[in-house]
Parts: structure tokens; sequence; C-alpha cells
């Protein structure tokens, strides 16, 4: 075999094997780069929502933690609870934007189902549910058509406005 036959042998075996096989290994890896943003993100999120509850554990006398809403709160106690709710509404605003998809994989399922078990849960507490015309103004109007229908589902068709 001369050194040409060699060459257009080595060309051929690179066309035909090693370069489909490097195109192969770059979209495995940079499917595993995705998935591990993904999971970054949802780990951002999920540290958020602890960030979060410590505020919650911080404001334990607004008793957010309980089924029942505060009874009779001070004006002062209104105000932290409007802040808290606030800042709960953007961190599901954020969560929604960045997590929630029309189709999602089975591991994006999951991952979401914890945000819509959070929304819901807090959609059951009075005081978070009535303020939500209020809390949802000037969001993203997806998110807010999600929160409405979520709240219309844990309230057995309450009718919600805005």
């Amino acid at each position: 075999m001369s050194m040409r036959d060699w060459l257009e042998f080595a060309s051929f075996v690179v066309t035909v094997f090693a370069l489909p096989f490097a195109v192969w290994v770059f979209f495995v890896e940079q499917r595993k780069e995705r998935e591990n943003e993904e999971e970054e993100a949802y780990q951002h999120l999920s540290d958020a929502y602890v960030g979060f509850l410590k505020i919650v554990l911080d404001n334990a006398d607004l008793q957010l933690r309980t089924n029942a809403p505060l009874p009779n709160p001070t004006p002062e106690q209104n105000e932290r609870m409007r802040v808290i709710f606030d800042m709960l509404i953007s961190l599901f605003e954020r969560a929604f934007l960045v997590a929630h998809k029309n189709t999602m994989s089975p591991t994006e399922q999951r991952r979401w189902n914890s945000w819509d078990d959070y929304m819901r849960e807090w959609l059951r507490r009075d005081d978070f549910f009535n303020a939500l015309p209020l809390l949802l103004s000037g969001e993203d109007p997806e998110f807010q058509s999600y929160m409405k229908q979520l709240a219309r589902e844990e309230r057995a068709g309450s009718i919600i406005t805005g």
C-alpha cells in the first residue's frame, strides 16, 4: 500500500466512523451539560425556598405554617405577612419561569411537581388565597393564569377575579 492509498483509507475511516462518532459524543456531552444546568437551576430554586422558610420561621408569630390564618393580626403583622407573601409569589414566579414547560421529561415533571405542591399548599391558606389578586398584579401573564387555575382547583371552583 502506497502512502497515498494509506491516506485515502485513513480519510475514509475518519469520514465513515470517527466523524459520526465524534458528532454523537458531542451531542451526548451537550445533553449531559444541559441536564446538569437544569439540576443546578432546580437546586438554586430549592435553596431559595429553604431560605424563604427560614424567614417564615423567623416570623413564627405570624403562624404561617399552620392551616388557619392568624386571628386578629396587628397592622405590623399584616405588613410583615404581605411582604412575606410578596417574596413567596416572586419565588413561585421564578420557579414557574425556570422550571415549568408545557411538555416535560419525567425528571422535569418530578421537579415541577414539588413546586406545584408548594403552590397548592399555600393556596389552601385563606390569607394567601385572599391576597392572591393583589399579589399577582404585574406578574407574568402565564404565571397568573397558572396560579388562578391552581387556586380554582384548590378552592373547588371559587371565583378569582383579576
